[in-house]
């Protein structure tokens, strides 16, 4: 038998979208409010969803417990009350949209968890806004 468990986080972070090789006028058209110089933040909440088959023996399909450290220590400690363009090395080079958090977040992760289980990121930016992501 086949389970998802799910795990919540949340994250307080700045950023700024916009592309060093676009001028201002291009960078302000796309990206409008969110391509302050100054940055803008968002409290980010984050879903995390591994599926896998739930064990005989213990009743899980993962330890939440697990999980959870995994996240506190890969994404909220390494995102928490940052500026992602900034502090973040993943975004040096790539702008920092809703979209590309939740892939750097899912790779990070990937990394962390055993490639038996399937793995889903949904972060929402604002709470009308989220992005899942889950590999493909």
């Amino acid at each position: 038998m086949r389970a998802t468990i799910s795990r919540k986080a949340h994250f307080n972070a700045a950023h700024r979208l916009y592309r060093k090789d676009w001028s201002d006028e291009q960078n302000d058209l796309v990206f409008g409010k969110c391509n302050n110089p100054n940055f803008h933040g968002h409290n980010y909440e984050l879903i995390v969803n591994i599926t896998g088959e739930i064990s005989p023996e213990t009743g899980f399909v993962m330890d939440v417990k697990i999980l959870a450290d995994l996240i506190k220590l890969h994404i909220e400690d390494e995102f928490d009350h940052k500026n992602l363009n900034l502090d973040v090395p993943e975004f040096k080079d790539l702008n920092p949209t809703a979209e590309n958090i939740a892939v750097v977040i899912w790779r990070k992760l990937r990394n962390q968890i055993e490639i038996k289980y399937d793995l889903e990121v949904v972060l929402y930016e604002t709470p009308r806004n989220y992005v899942t992501y889950s590999g493909n």
